[in-house]
This record gives C-alpha cells, sequence and structure tokens, in this order.
C-alpha cells in the first residue's frame, strides 16, 4: 500500500504496520472499527453473504479480525448475530441499524453510536483479503492528513472504496448529523478523504475484492486456493 501524497504516520513501517505487528501504541491513535454486515444480498439471491466462507474463515469473520490485529480496541458488528463469531483480542460488539435493513448510512450511523476512540475504520464485511497491514496504513494516511479528513483504500483504477476506510469519529459523527441522503458515497465523499493505493507490484489478491456477486465469490475462493469451493448459496 501506499499513499499517493503526504507522508506516513510516525511508527509506520512499508506495509503501515508499527512495531506491535499492525497495532499502534500512540495513545491519540486510539482505534475503533465497524463493520457493516447487514443487507439483503440481493445478486447472491439472498445468501448471508458476510457469513460465506472463503478459504478457512467466514467473510466477517476475516474483516473483524483484520480489523483487531490493526489495533482496532473494539469491533462493532452492525447486523444480525452469527454464531461462531469470535475474536482473539479486542471487544466485539453486534448490534442492529434501526430499522432494520435501513441501509448502509442508518447502519453507520448505529455504529458510530458506540464508538469510545478517536478513530474509527469503516470497513464492508465481504473483503475477505483485506489485512491489519492495509488498515494500518489507512490509519496512517488518515493521521498524517489535514485536520479533519480521513483516508480511504483506492483500487487499482483510482476508484475510492467507501468501504474500506479510516475516519476521525467525530468527523463522521458531525456529517451523518447533517446528511439527509442513503447513499455512502454522498456522506462520504465530500469529506475529501486521502486516497491510499496499492503499492506498485503488490502481489496477491486485492485488499479491495468484495463479494458482492456469485462470480466475486468464486474467484475469491480461487483466489484463497479453493475454486471448487461450494456456491454462494451453500454453507461451507
Amino acid at each position: 500500500m501506499h499513499r499517493p501524497e503526504g507522508r506516513a504516520a510516525p511508527g509506520a513501517g512499508p506495509s503501515g504496520e508499527g512495531a506491535a505487528g499492525g497495532r499502534s501504541e500512540d495513545p491519540g491513535l486510539r482505534l475503533d472499527a465497524v463493520v457493516l454486515a447487514g443487507g439483503r444480498a440481493s445478486r447472491l439471491n439472498g445468501a448471508d453473504k458476510p457469513a460465506l466462507v472463503v478459504g478457512e474463515r467466514s467473510l466477517v469473520a476475516s474483516v473483524t479480525s483484520a480489523a483487531a490485529d490493526a489495533g482496532a480496541r473494539q469491533v462493532i458488528v452492525v447486523g444480525p448475530p452469527r454464531p461462531g463469531l469470535v475474536l482473539a483480542r479486542g471487544r466485539l460488539l453486534v448490534v442492529r441499524e434501526e430499522p432494520q435493513g435501513s441501509g448502509p448510512v442508518p447502519a453507520l450511523r448505529r455504529g458510530l453510536a458506540e464508538v469510545t476512540a478517536p478513530w474509527v475504520l469503516v470497513l464492508a464485511a465481504d473483503l475477505p483479503f483485506i489485512r491489519a497491514g492495509d488498515l494500518s496504513s489507512l490509519l496512517a494516511a488518515a493521521a498524517a492528513a489535514s485536520q479533519g479528513a480521513g483516508a480511504v483504500l483506492a483500487d487499482d483504477t483510482g476508484r475510492p472504496q467507501w468501504l474500506a476506510g479510516c475516519w476521525p469519529a467525530e468527523t463522521l459523527r458531525a456529517a451523518g448529523r447533517g446528511y439527509r441522503g442513503g447513499s455512502l458515497r454522498g456522506l462520504l465523499g465530500p469529506l475529501a478523504p486521502v486516497m491510499v493505493g496499492p503499492a506498485p507490484g503488490q502481489p496477491g489478491p486485492p485488499p479491495w475484492l468484495d463479494c458482492d456477486t456469485e462470480d466475486d465469490v468464486r474467484r475469491a475462493r480461487a483466489w484463497s486456493g479453493d475454486p471448487a469451493g461450494p456456491g454462494p448459496g451453500v454453507p461451507q
């Protein structure tokens, strides 16, 4: 990962990881995470998308673990309870947006209500290849940006991935209070975040690869070494 502009936060290594394997030791960089894990998965025939297995773990387990490994002391999952979802470190909290199924903006507001850290990761629950180093890079970029700006992952075409970002929690709360729309892009775009793109020649599956369709799930399972895995409507 690299920042197209500016400098890395103090203590960040080439992958954005601090001295503790991605976990920041700076108290000013205390971090929570909000993982949006609701939705109807209409392009997956209504399957419980976050519960789909890619590799050895469910999608939501991969994302929550990456957030905890990046230093999130609290990971707030907005969506229905899923049996077996645990963290090896940090606190896991599962809440529901109100009303249920009302979309990503109400879900984000609900998650933010539980955030106590000054910084917050905002993540989709269907990113099987996002890692702690990617998230630490986002935190470093946001911390080094101008006051109030966040940082958002960009794909290899420069397109922002709005559900893979790091923000000052108060910036998001303030933006949410004045926003009446239902689009995350409409909420987050005017905040002018720093874009964090992939490092040239970065190996392996892209961290922004999400699983919106059956083809996406098949591609992710192939990347994970399980090309013969069941279809997305079949539990693993």
